[in-house]
């Protein structure tokens, strides 16, 4: 007897993606990991969502066509493409026809900018009552603000991250990669799972209002909470940790050493592990608000005596006593590792159009016990699906992994 393999957790859900860049589909690629069936619609005048075209680097594909570009794949995987123009009637009628037969629509239009279409919430929700809708904008429905257009980078600087990002001296810096924009797409995947249970329960759908903004201020987390409780305002320290001393990035003979001590007896245990059992007895430093107020000498003190030892062997030393300390790793050797071996960090998915006849991503790092993460399809090519969810469109949707013909 064949063994059938697991479903998804979300097998069964029809997601409606009316989203582009990078919050979106977030969303939707995690929705899609988690065994929903996810219909990405993309604008024809302008060849797709506007990252396939943000590169190089490109995966490399039989037709020598560019569309699969890194940045693109990063969050498209596990969904259908339909080519379809919102501003045709044909467009229209097309992805009402889907939204009929959906669980989920995700759109990030300007807010108000479906209801021309007849796409918008209250429009869509007249007939189908039942349907989950999320809006991601960047600062929201309402507000003064509400019409600005955002992106990461914006969000980040008006949200107030940038201001706690760089050395104490220097720029005002983003994060590395679109955190913002992730953190939002996590937020938009939770919104949408409690309103579906709130569906199952009731009956009744509902409209979720997210923006970047709103994203980025809520996960200001502690150093939002030292200026609401102080009063005074966060400064940037590089990699030091504003409450957790030492808690930073130190210079040794051969690189750099991360460093994090999150309490007294941690603290004790580095100092004479590493041979600075002077500063454990040391006033200014027995407890974390005291090394806090003496961050200064304690650093330099830290720093004075890492300088002549090796990375290897200050790692050694405190793992042997279980102060949390590690490297600084390349993405090449974060991803290289023996424990992101272990943990599918890196996945491989066969595309038929990939020259080398497959394409590596990022791993989703959930793990379930009972209905895993799947990835059944690879980021798709612009508009490979139109036809067949045409076709397939007021009959019955598309369900996974099957295609839809």
């Amino acid at each position: 007897m064949a063994v059938s393999e697991p479903k998804g957790a979300l097998d069964g859900l029809v997601v409606l993606d009316l989203t582009r860049i990078l919050a979106g589909p977030t969303a939707t690629q995690l929705l899609g990991d988690l065994g929903a069936t996810v219909i990405k619609i993309e604008n024809p005048k302008t060849n797709g969502d506007d990252t396939r075209a943000w590169g190089p680097p490109y995966a490399q594909t039989t037709d020598g066509e560019q569309d699969l570009s890194a940045y693109f794949m990063a969050a498209n995987r596990n969904k259908y493409s339909v080519a379809a123009d919102l501003s045709s009637p044909e467009g229209q009628q097309l992805i009402k026809a889907i939204a009929s037969q959906a669980d989920v629509v995700i759109e990030n239009y300007k807010p108000g900018g479906l209801e021309k279409y007849g796409l918008d919430f209250a429009t869509l929700t007249e007939r189908h009552p039942r349907l989950v809708c999320c809006s991601i904008s960047g600062f929201g429905q309402t507000g003064p603000n509400r019409d600005q257009p955002g992106y990461d980078l914006m969000a980040q600087g008006y949200g107030g991250m940038m201001s706690l990002t760089g050395e104490p001296d220097g720029t005002p810096m983003k994060v590395g990669v679109g955190i913002t924009d992730v953190m939002c797409g996590m937020y938009a995947t939770i919104g949408v799972l409690a309103a579906l249970r709130h569906r199952d329960a009731t009956g009744e759908g509902q409209h979720i209002d997210l923006s970047l903004v709103d994203s980025q201020m809520a996960w200001l987390i502690n150093e939002g909470t030292n200026f609401l409780a102080s009063g005074d305002l966060p400064k940037r320290r590089g990699n030091a940790h504003p409450n957790i001393v030492p808690y930073d990035v130190f210079p040794c003979a051969d690189g750099h050493v991360i460093l994090a001590v999150g309490n007294d007896g941690q603290f004790g245990r580095f100092c004479s592990a590493v041979g600075l059992d002077q500063l454990s007895g040391d006033v200014r430093f027995v407890t974390n608000s005291l090394r806090i107020e003496n961050r200064v000498a304690l650093t330099a003190a830290i720093q004075a005596r890492f300088q002549a030892l090796a990375m290897d062997d200050i790692l050694s030393r405190l793992r042997e006593v279980k102060v949390p300390a590690g490297p600084i790793h390349t993405v090449g050797q974060a991803l290289s590792t023996d424990q992101a071996r272990a943990r599918g960090a890196v996945v491989a998915m066969t595309h038929e159009d990939a020259a080398q006849g497959e394409v590596r991503l990022l791993g989703n790092p959930l793990k379930f016990s009972k209905t895993p993460v799947t990835y059944r399809r690879p980021p798709p090519r612009f508009g490979q699906d139109t036809d067949q969810i045409v076709r397939s469109f007021g009959q019955n949707p598309p369900k996974e992994p099957h295609s839809p013909d």
